[in-house]
């Protein structure tokens, strides 16, 4: 096999978890080394078992993000990259457009900073409305101003994992699933991957673990903070009577007071209506039912002094987001404040998903992504929104610094 040019030799390489960003890093090593065997480990029976496909298939356009910044850069190429992936493979994609609704003037302020962010960001086609232009965009919506970007699409992140796993399997990859990883060891030359069946020697590894993430990395001799704290999200989805009240894609705008931004609605690529997510502590990095409770997961961050600096640091988000965890009511309210039709509509439980946040030992939440290098091993330690969106972006910038010497 021929590197490219400037690149070490690598004639095997591994691949740790199997949501979007992992197989996405396959394909892409498969790509830029011919010749070289790609194995991709994931502990579950399937691809995307956890916050790919718990999450709620927006491709973000890039509107938040410092310019200039590693999330602004890889989410505007990843885009780029989904929308050509979509069309390559018949996937479906859909561009039904976002606002971002002002309904005060503090919100009206803080939407004008966002705006400037996306037109740094080249967000194609960003516009700010006035309240008498809303519902050119949305018939039913409200407001006092609103930021619109028509380019915010949906698609199916499971099934583009999916077809992303199939160019590895073509390209001779093999993806081994029910297959564990308990810790990677960096030898002279290359890591040895342990799982219960054994131990594997690779040029380079490429963990991309999500939820188990930092005990990964710890087990590969990385310092244990970023610790992961999960917080799960359940959204609604709205009755069919309700659902066609609203086009695309509403959400409020960010409060700096709050670290997660609270209930809005999502238009599903299958047609469905989402509300939600709302954010609070999990009983388990994996747990999507109450009864699932994992003893483990909670003492992590029980006995995480982050943990309870962030707690003490967001007692009023904490009291919002349980409200909507114990009320329906409190869910539609949240949203009949941007679209007041929805008043009196039902709503049934939908999916629910866990969101690996990164946390420092002082309590703040990571925002950026963290790629870590350890010698011939690669650590994604936080993927956050816009993960999913930047999947093949942060691949391309995941390979292209691990083959270099």
């Amino acid at each position: 096999m021929s590197n490219p040019p400037g690149t070490r030799t690598i004639k095997r390489c591994a691949v740790v978890g199997g949501g979007i960003i992992g197989i996405a890093v396959a394909r892409e090593l498969a790509s830029k080394l011919p010749g070289a065997h790609i194995t991709v480990y994931e502990k579950e029976d399937r691809l995307a078992a956890h916050q790919t496909g718990h999450n709620s298939g927006v491709v973000h356009a890039g509107l938040y993000y410092e310019p200039g910044g590693l999330k602004a850069r890889l989410c505007r190429r990843g885009v780029e990259l989904l929308q050509e992936f979509c069309a390559t493979k018949d996937l479906p994609y859909e561009a039904c457009g976002k606002l971002v609704i002002a309904q005060t003037p503090e919100e009206s302020k803080r939407l004008d900073t966002i705006f400037a962010r996306a037109t740094a960001n080249g967000v194609p086609g960003v516009r700010m409305l006035r309240a008498g232009q809303i519902p050119e965009v949305e018939p039913n919506a409200v407001g006092l101003s609103a930021l619109h970007s028509p380019e915010t699409a949906i698609v199916d992140y499971a099934a583009i994992t999916e077809a992303l796993a199939d160019d590895v399997r073509a390209s001779g990859g093999t993806i081994r699933l029910g297959q564990e990883v308990t810790s990677l060891e960096q030898q002279g030359r290359g890591v040895v991957v342990s799982t219960q069946d054994g131990r594997e020697h690779y040029d380079l590894v490429v963990a991309c673990a999500g939820l188990q993430s930092d005990r990964l990395a710890k087990a590969a001799g990385e310092p244990a903070t970023p610790r992961i704290v999960p917080f799960f999200g359940q959204y609604f989805l709205l009755g069919h009577e309700a659902r066609d009240q609203v086009r695309g894609l509403i959400y409020p705008v960010p409060d700096p007071k709050h670290p997660f931004l609270g209930v809005h609605l999502t238009k599903r690529i299958d047609g469905e209506m989402m509300l939600g997510p709302n954010a609070f502590i999990s009983f388990g990095r994996e747990s999507y039912a109450w009864k699932d409770v994992k003893v483990r997961d909670i003492l992590n961050y029980a006995l995480f002094p982050g943990f309870w600096n962030f707690a003490r640091q967001n007692v009023p988000s904490a009291v919002r987001e349980f409200q909507t965890v114990v009320s329906k009511q409190k869910f539609i309210r949240e949203a009949v404040r941007f679209v007041p039709s929805l008043e009196g509509a039902s709503i049934i439980p939908g999916t629910r998903g866990v969101r690996a946040q990164a946390m420092n030992g002082d309590g703040s939440l990571v925002d950026d992504f963290v790629i870590a290098r350890r010698r011939d091993a690669v650590l994604v330690r936080n993927a956050p929104s816009p993960g999913a969106t930047s999947s093949m972006a942060i691949a391309e910038y995941i390979v292209e610094q691990a083959l270099q010497d």
